[in-house]
């Protein structure tokens, strides 16, 4: 890995950033008239911690990492913006990404002004990571890999995740999005070991906190300082901090979630194959299941109209004529069940 300091850009690394009053004191007082607050309607009318320290400490003790090491913000795409703004010079640097994957890197990057160099996968939807290489240049500064992948549902081989880490120059983002669902282990416990590394996490999928947009990003401490030097300075609403916090204490209820849907994946993996336009079911680690099926538009089209909704995955890369189902509830998924057993008999 290159020095943090030739990475980022000149104006990030020379960035002076707000000082907002809740980061000039920290403790208790009895009297705030530093932020301009409305004195009435406790607790609302104060700022929130811009640090979300009581947050952070939870999360800490949860993935057995440092505070100083996580970043907490709206939901993973706000992590993923703020990389690019802070690695990337818009027009002159790029970035390298698996094909197919999460669409949110693409768009960042066109927000950024940034060139996104699509690498596919193999037809086993495994890395190329000789080819990925061939695509880093000296102004290549991320590259992103999503394992579990979306929305191929696969986890990569760690010895290949491995390899690219130890190889590349910039900064590795894995996207750990589905991971609670996978049999293979998180990376979490790598990150002393990798300085380029930045790992994605989210409570939106295992711990079931999608409405409350927070995501997170684990790194060296040394870059969890340059995402909170440009990220806005209350990013996450006191709301929010709140709630995460109320049901990081419910760990108990995540993992019989996790549970229950591994259950529920494995149960409709197997009815999904006795359809007879349905071509193939892929493996997944993830909570959802993409399948090859002979006519995805018309399928996905007769299911809208019984009011289910999947996705429509045949235009992207690799993924022609397929969709991708997520696993629900077990009555949800009969309904999903009934209605193509409905499309056997027309």
């Amino acid at each position: 890995m290159k020095p943090l300091n030739q990475l980022l850009r000149p104006n990030i690394l020379n960035l002076k950033p707000y000082s907002s009053a809740r980061d000039e004191y920290t403790g208790e007082a009895a009297v705030f008239l530093d932020a301009n607050e409305n004195p009435f309607n406790k607790p609302y009318n104060r700022y929130p911690d811009p640090y979300q320290r009581k947050v952070k400490d939870k999360i800490a003790e949860l993935k057995g990492v440092a505070a100083q090491q996580i970043f907490l913000g709206n939901g993973s795409d706000e992590p993923i913006d703020l990389l690019f703004r802070a690695f990337c010079v818009p027009g002159v640097d790029n970035v390298v990404s698996i094909d197919p994957t999460y669409g949110m890197y693409q768009v960042a990057a066109d927000i950024n002004n940034v060139e996104v160099r699509k690498v596919l996968l193999t037809d086993e939807f495994e890395l190329d990571v000789e080819a990925l290489m061939t695509q880093c240049d000296a102004n290549t500064k991320l590259l992103f890999i999503c394992s579990p992948n979306n929305p191929t549902g696969n986890c990569f081989k760690e010895k290949d995740i491995i390899r690219l880490i130890k190889r590349f120059e910039g900064i590795v983002v894995l996207d750990e999005a589905y991971i609670d669902f996978a049999p293979e282990k998180s990376l979490l416990s790598q990150i002393d070991k990798y300085p380029n590394l930045v790992i994605l996490q989210t409570f939106s999928k295992a711990w079931g906190m999608a409405g409350i947009r927070l995501g997170m990003a684990f790194a060296s401490a040394e870059l969890v300082a340059v995402l909170n030097k440009i990220k806005y300075p209350y990013n996450i609403n006191i709301l929010t901090q709140e709630k995460a916090l109320e049901l990081l204490e419910q760990e108990s209820d995540k993992k019989y979630w996790v549970e229950q849907l591994l259950l529920e994946r494995a149960a409709m993996a197997e009815r999904l194959k006795n359809f007879s336009f349905v071509e193939k079911v892929y493996p997944s680690d993830a909570n959802y299941l993409l399948i090859k099926v002979d006519d995805a538009n018309a399928i996905y089209d007769y299911l809208v109209g019984k009011q289910i909704i999947i996705r429509n995955r045949s235009t992207v890369s690799l993924c022609q004529g397929c969709l991708r189902i997520t696993i629900g509830q077990p009555a949800e998924n009969s309904l999903l069940l009934e209605a193509l057993t409905m499309i056997e008999k027309i």
